[in-house]
């Protein structure tokens, strides 16, 4: 199976986004880039104000370590600061952007090993074929079983097994 693909966050749109969502995030705080400066230098990051502002303003370029310093500095996730400032400025929303991509590579991660188990399967009871219809029934009746249990969970029982006594649920 092929290696796992490493998480690519959402949109990474390189330097203009960082400088736009740094000033974003600096002022959101009320930091001047005096104070900003401050904090970094007092996190480790050597940084004066001048530079904050050339960053701010794309008259200097941003390195990792000044990114890192930044995220640290606001706390927030360092692929957070690079995403588009509009969705950024909404860590909430980046977080759950991320999970919602996360969960469909692992949906395709998923779907490859059920095609390669059943590839598998299929080519074992060709050579078997006296245990072919059974073990055929077999996968159907777990595969329902499970989707069933899943059905219960995403949306609880059915109408009629909920012990609901009221006259809508007979609507």
């Amino acid at each position: 199976m092929a290696e796992e693909e490493p998480s690519e966050g959402v949109l990474l749109s390189g330097e203009a986004n960082v400088a736009t969502r740094i000033r974003v995030e600096r002022e959101a705080r009320g930091w001047s880039t005096n104070a900003l400066s401050d904090r970094l230098n007092e996190a480790g990051f050597d940084m004066n104000p001048s530079a904050v502002w050339r960053i701010e303003n794309g008259k200097r370029r941003i390195n990792l370590d000044d990114a890192i310093g930044f995220a640290e500095v606001f706390g927030i996730d360092l692929r957070n600061l690079v995403g588009p400032p509009q969705l950024a400025a909404k860590a909430r929303a980046m977080e759950l952007i991320d999970e919602v991509l996360d969960a469909f590579r692992a949906t395709q991660r998923a779907n490859m090993a059920f095609t390669e188990a059943r590839d598998a399967l299929d080519a074992y009871l060709a050579e078997h074929l006296d245990i072919r219809e059974e073990a055929d029934l077999m996968v159907q009746s777990a595969i329902a079983e499970e989707a069933n249990k899943t059905m219960l969970k995403m949306h609880g029982p059915p109408l009629g097994e909920r012990g609901d006594t009221s006259p809508a649920a007979d609507a």
